[in-house]
């Protein structure tokens, strides 16, 4: 059983910059692969950033070049950090865990307005 925490939503005006960090249970946590993905008011979730166990990365097209997935194995984390925020990247943002099954946190609410 894998606990999932996510952390660092907030309010933040247009332009503006979080850090979201995931913090995954395990002793075999750099075996796991790791993901980002959001649920906007109203629509469906989706995959916003991938980093698997050898720490290759991908991430959705519309979040290109803004937000960065990245992992420290040593503490067991997952970040997204996110850079020149939109209105729609509002959403929550739910860290998914993928080993011997799936493991999901319980979100954490990005609010990108004026």
């Amino acid at each position: 059983q894998v606990q999932v925490v996510e952390s660092g939503g907030g309010l933040v005006q247009p332009g503006g910059s979080l850090r979201l960090s995931c913090v995954a249970s395990g002793s075999d946590f750099s075996l796991y692969h790791m993901a980002w993905y959001r649920q906007a008011p109203g629509k469906q979730r989706e995959l916003v950033a991938r980093i698997n166990n050898g720490l290759i990365t991908s991430v959705v097209d519309s979040v290109r070049g803004r937000f960065t997935i990245s992992r420290d194995n040593a503490i067991n984390t997952v970040y997204l950090q996110m850079l020149r925020l939109k209105p729609e990247d509002t959403a929550v943002y739910y860290c998914n865990v993928q080993f011997d099954k799936e493991y999901w946190g319980k979100g954490t609410l990005v609010t990108v307005s004026l």
